[in-house]
């Protein structure tokens, strides 16, 4: 992969560095997004849109804090790559809230919600009505300023027809899962062992869950931002960018999620990813293997480093949650994840401890 302008010695590959950034560019930035949208967020109309819009924001913040991490790789380029990443990560914590509260268990009305982030990362799509199929339609326009967010920033990115198609790909595999996951229960996990079925000569290292785990991450869609905010990318860049990100890291963000959850989805009856290993030896050897796997994709990448620094930050943010504590065979596993740890999780877990205590 040739070493373009954005992965040179500009890109922070030391935790101090890329902490630097994200306290003092970064967090104070995407809070400020994030101010402006609950702002918009508060004059909803409608009863149930209204709640939802905002209680993602007050359960999900930390998705685009993370999410925004990436500006953090190119500070000059912030002004869009910031906007677009909380665009965009609102869209889906808002539909994920709709989908799970759900007053339908109607896959069109689940396919026509996620429709909105297909258009938001296209910049010429036309927006619609993505609530046609429910009874709750008033957002007051929440919706359609979202996706009109994305859509003003990625026509901005230099090079963002490069990597457009991997982009909507990545888009349109999370919105099958969330398709698939929010259904009536009998149908869940029949739909997504059909859907699997489609994939699974692609992915022959993967079982299904796995796959459908890493479907559900933002993270190759805003590495692909961020890649696309320079001059020059080329498709074989977009290309190797992907694949570096899906499926492990990607599988590796949602299955960390999933780990800590698990204790809450039983009691809620949801469904958790975790939940399909026979034991807990396995899904230690499994998640032990897809941080391996990570690993190694993202050392191909030129700044090879900062993606390091990603996936450590992961590890360190998801076990350093206070669910861990309260869960011993969730604690074994994390404890034996971070065996092998390198210094730098080290550091992000006290970050990730210090950040929640400034958000308490």
């Amino acid at each position: 992969m040739r070493r373009s302008t954005i992965f040179s010695s500009r890109v922070p590959q030391g935790p101090i560095k890329l902490m630097h950034r994200v306290y003092k560019y970064v967090l104070p930035e995407v809070n400020r997004e994030l101010a402006a949208l609950r702002e918009r967020a508060e004059s909803i109309p409608d009863d149930e849109l209204r709640t939802q819009a905002l209680s993602s924001m007050d359960t999900k913040k930390f998705h685009c804090q993370g999410g925004g991490i990436y500006a953090a790789a190119n500070l000059s380029q912030r002004h869009l790559l910031i906007p677009l990443i909380v665009a965009l990560q609102t869209i889906s914590d808002y539909l994920d809230n709709l989908c799970d509260r759900s007053t339908s268990l109607d896959p069109n009305d689940f396919r026509l919600l996620h429709q909105s982030m297909l258009d938001a990362v296209d910049p010429d799509a036309p927006v619609r009505n993505y609530y046609e199929h429910r009874k709750e339609e008033d957002d007051g326009g929440y919706l359609h300023h979202l996706v009109k967010t994305c859509q003003y920033n990625v026509r901005q990115l230099p090079s963002y027809a490069r990597v457009q198609s991997y982009v909507s790909e990545l888009v349109g595999l999370y919105g099958d899962l969330q398709v698939y996951k929010h259904i009536r229960h009998d149908l869940r996990e029949p739909q997504l062992l059909a859907w699997w079925d489609t994939h699974r000569l692609k992915y022959p290292q993967l079982e299904w869950n796995e796959f459908a785990a890493a479907t559900g991450s933002t993270l190759g869609m805003f590495m692909l931002f961020l890649a696309a905010s320079e001059e020059g990318l080329t498709d074989e860049d977009a290309s190797a960018i992907q694949r570096a990100y899906f499926p492990h890291v990607c599988g590796l963000h949602i299955l960390l999620d999933y780990l800590i959850d698990q204790e809450e989805d039983v009691a809620g009856g949801d469904l958790n990813f975790c939940n399909y290993y026979d034991n807990q030896s396995l899904l230690t050897e499994r998640l032990g293997t897809i941080v391996t796997r990570a690993r190694e994709d993202v050392s191909l990448l030129p700044a090879s480093r900062f993606h390091r620094l990603i996936i450590e930050g992961l590890l360190a943010l998801y076990l350093s949650d206070p669910k861990v504590s309260g869960q011993t065979e969730v604690k074994d596993v994390s404890r034996r994840l971070m065996k092998n740890s390198p210094m730098t999780r080290l550091f992000f877990l006290m970050n990730s401890i210090w950040i929640r205590k400034q958000q308490a």
